[in-house]
């Protein structure tokens, strides 16, 4: 099997990737796996044992790195579990990630152990909001920096940035961008000033998450840093794929605030500017649609 414009065949770099983590077993079966739009991804099994290989020709500047810190932060914390990371190589020509296979089906529990193992993650406080280091949501390039104050961080590294880049793409009509800059000058109408900073995934839309062995669930291609746990839990009420049951259990243990709808959108918004950015003008009306819900007309 090979792939359209790789240097070397697909097989060779699959065993390449198996050698810079002390594989040396041949490889015995492995084919392509679907779902994902950014990466070549595979399943490989060698002798030894199972793989997940993600690759790909052309990446930004520590991509594959800044996904491996990602799973390595969240299995750190110890809420919820992650793929193992094997190993990671980024070269000129392409580069790849190694983790653990993680195959299994759905129980009765799963959605239950999801919504508690979000909610734990979210216990796990920083002592500011933000990352030690830029990462990636999708292709795009996230900003980070540390801030004492959610609001200006939210604005800063947020939506600041992706306004700039709508502007390079010229996504950003002239009215768009008004209404988002008086936005921008407005946040503490709708933004709490005193919430803690939570370690999130980033980028929990229903196909980050995959379930193992026992129905347990795994979360996948993380954006982390620490924010306000409502802005997580606003984007898995955007695009769906998260049980009524994984609400239930999320509250039983970090109730919503009372206020969260009055402030859900707002954070939607963040997720919708990204998808207009990577996507194009058919986000453009939903973006419209919350800027109007909070400056109007």
């Amino acid at each position: 099997m090979e792939s359209e414009g790789w240097p070397v065949k697909v097989e060779a770099i699959l065993q390449e990737a198996l050698h810079s983590i002390g594989d040396f077993s041949p490889i015995q079966r492995y084919r392509r796996v679907h779902g994902g739009d950014i990466n070549d991804a595979f399943y490989v099994q060698s002798e030894k044992q199972l793989y997940f290989i993600k690759m790909r020709r052309t990446f930004p500047h520590r991509f594959f790195e800044c996904e491996q810190t990602g799973l390595e932060t969240i299995r750190n914390a110890g809420a919820i579990r992650v793929p193992l990371v094997y190993g990671m190589k980024e070269t000129k020509e392409y580069g790849f990630l190694v983790l653990e296979w993680i195959e299994g089906k759905e129980t009765n529990k799963t959605a239950e152990q999801l919504g508690h193992g979000i909610a734990l993650l979210h216990q796990c406080y920083g002592s500011a909001f933000g990352f030690a280091e830029d990462n990636y949501i999708g292709l795009l390039r996230q900003k980070n920096e540390w801030y004492d104050n959610w609001i200006d961080y939210f604005r800063e590294c947020r939506l600041l940035p992706q306004l700039r880049l709508a502007e390079q793409k010229g996504r950003m009509p002239t009215q768009r961008r008004n209404k988002l800059e008086k936005l921008l000058s407005s946040l503490e109408r709708w933004l709490p000033k005193d919430c803690s900073p939570s370690l999130l995934h980033g980028d929990l839309w229903g196909g980050n998450w995959i379930v193992g062995a026992n129905g347990v669930p795994y979360l996948i291609d993380p954006a982390v840093f620490y924010g306000h746990y409502e802005f997580e839990i606003a984007f898995t009420e955007l695009f769906g794929g998260f049980p009524s049951r994984f609400y239930e259990a999320y509250n039983e243990l970090m109730p919503l605030s009372s206020d969260y709808h009055e402030r859900k959108q707002l954070y939607q918004l963040f997720y919708l500017l990204v998808h207009l950015n990577l996507f194009g003008e058919s986000y453009g009306s939903a973006v419209d649609r919350v800027l109007r819900r909070y400056v109007g007309e």
